[in-house]
């Protein structure tokens, strides 16, 4: 047992780190491209702190739910999930969630320290928010919770309400992303890398685990489809 967590722990650190060479490559590449995003960015920005700014409910509810659906909350839900697992003796699944969110969120980071760039600067604005813009950090861990853990429930699911589960998880990613631009707090394509980054995280940490599974012995599985352990469902039953 402690051999092959030895190996899906060395999985996910690989996984980590070919995640991390492909995206500094790309935050570097922002740095060179800078300015015709801006232009984009720019207009978008001022449109829609125009809306803001002229439909104040809207605004309000846009900042409650990009609270409610913020980094924190998913960092805890991801954790209390993996506590959870763990205290099932599900600890490989426990693992992997823990890493995902993690290095997801140390990742967005550090893309934010190389690449430096301001957030909008737009006159009375309706939100603020500290540090530098790039990528959405919100964007980044509501993308990587909201797959953990839909990844973590499929396998309890029946076939139908698996799709409806994607749906929601896609919905609460996109929406809060949409709620840092709405809110004047981030780019257009903070939020675009914020989701791509995200995306990218759950996808390296996932192959990992799968290709881990199969050199186990293991039934290949469709992770999409059926979570990134399918046979857990039975097993966390034994334990109950």
């Amino acid at each position: 047992m402690r051999s092959e967590e030895g190996h899906l722990g060395l999985r996910l650190a690989m996984a980590s780190v070919a995640v991390v060479l492909a995206m500094i490559p790309f935050g570097l590449l922002l740095i060179v491209a800078r300015m015709p995003v801006n232009d984009l960015d720019m207009r978008v920005a001022e449109d829609l702190h125009a809306y803001a700014l002229e439909n104040p409910g809207v605004t309000r509810l846009l900042i409650v739910w990009t609270n409610l659906f913020g980094p924190w909350p998913w960092r805890i839900a991801v954790v209390a999930y993996a506590v959870w697992l763990l205290n099932k003796g599900a600890a490989r699944l426990a693992a992997w969630a823990v890493t995902t969110i993690t290095v997801g969120g140390l990742l967005a980071l550090v893309l934010k320290i190389i690449v430096a760039r301001a957030r909008p600067h737009l006159p009375d604005p309706v939100a603020l928010a500290p540090g530098d813009s790039f990528p959405s950090g919100h964007a980044v861990n509501a993308t990587i919770g909201a797959g953990v853990i839909v990844l973590l429930l499929l396998p309890a699911l029946p076939r139908w309400w698996r799709r409806v589960a994607w749906g929601f998880a896609w919905f609460l990613a996109l929406s809060v992303a949409c709620t840092r631009v709405a809110l004047g707090v981030h780019w257009v394509s903070d939020a675009v890398a914020g989701v791509v980054l995200g995306v990218a995280v759950v996808a390296a940490t996932t192959a990992a685990f799968e290709t881990w599974r199969r050199d186990q012995g293991r039934r290949p599985a469709a992770p999409l489809a059926e979570g990134v352990e399918p046979e857990s469902v039975e097993a966390l039953r034994d334990r109950t």
